[in-house]
């Protein structure tokens, strides 16, 4: 039986857990290499980590959107096509995963992020500053494919799919602010997509993914705003740092 003792040492942890993860999701995404670990510890089963997880990670990512949007850093004149995009592929990959082992994809998501991770090193002032020209029909459907494609990713496996659509962002002629924005608002379609997946599965512990989520919404604010001040070179900073996480991450995963 647990103790009073043991469940607020539990609600600390998980809080202070959830600001950092908070904070690191609203900027590049990534948030879940902090939140999942630390539900883990906790002592929640495997089956139900991943929806406690998306709970929180709704939550923040939903503050980390309004953010963005309110401080005008989100292209709303593109993004209102891709959203339902990203929403249908995140609902098609959360109920693939009953069907297909989601790790299959480790080799090749490692791969892929080294080579974001290493194209962004080389172009050292890509993303500085904007040289989107403008919403047209290729870069709708275009973008409607990526976001369908990533959202898909989000669903069934998830891992970097914040610094996937940042990159996405960047190639369109985004800078690393406006992408990062424009990533939150189609994060979220995923993000309520899996939810809702996973509340109906009964794999989410409304506890803890509320306590975590209450603080990740702090952390998130936090971060978007440090983002939305600091500008290009914050972002670019963290966006690089957290890929090269997630690529240390998701090797060990694969080696253990």
């Amino acid at each position: 039986m647990v103790t009073p003792v043991v469940e607020i040492l539990v609600f600390f942890f998980l809080s202070a857990a959830g600001f950092l993860a908070g904070f690191v999701d609203s900027v590049v995404g990534g948030g879940g290499l902090i939140s999942v670990p630390a539900l883990l510890l906790c002592g929640v089963s495997p089956s139900v980590v991943l929806g406690t997880n998306k709970l929180a990670g709704t939550m923040a990512t939903l503050t980390s959107t309004i953010s963005f949007a309110a401080s005008d850093k989100v292209n709303f004149s593109l993004i209102k096509y891709l959203f339902p995009f990203s929403l249908l592929g995140a609902t098609l990959g959360a109920h693939m995963v009953k069907y297909i082992p989601s790790q299959i994809l480790k080799p090749l998501i490692i791969v892929l992020l080294i080579c974001v991770s290493i194209y962004t090193l080389r172009k050292k002032d890509w993303g500085s500053i904007s040289t989107y020209a403008g919403r047209n029909k290729k870069n709708i459907w275009l973008g409607a494919a990526v976001a369908a494609g990533l959202g898909f990713y989000d669903g069934f496996f998830g891992p970097g799919t914040g610094s996937f659509l940042i990159f996405a962002f960047l190639q369109f002629g985004f800078d690393f602010v406006v992408a990062a924005g424009n990533a939150k608002v189609l994060n979220f379609a995923s993000n309520i997509a899996s939810l809702a997946t996973f509340i109906l599965m009964g794999a989410v512990n409304y506890s803890y993914g509320i306590t975590m989520g209450i603080t990740m919404v702090i952390g998130a604010l936090l971060g978007s705003r440090l983002a939305i001040t600091k500008g290009t070179a914050f972002v670019r900073l963290m966006f690089i740092a957290i890929t090269l996480l997630l690529v240390g991450k998701q090797v060990w995963d694969l080696l253990h």
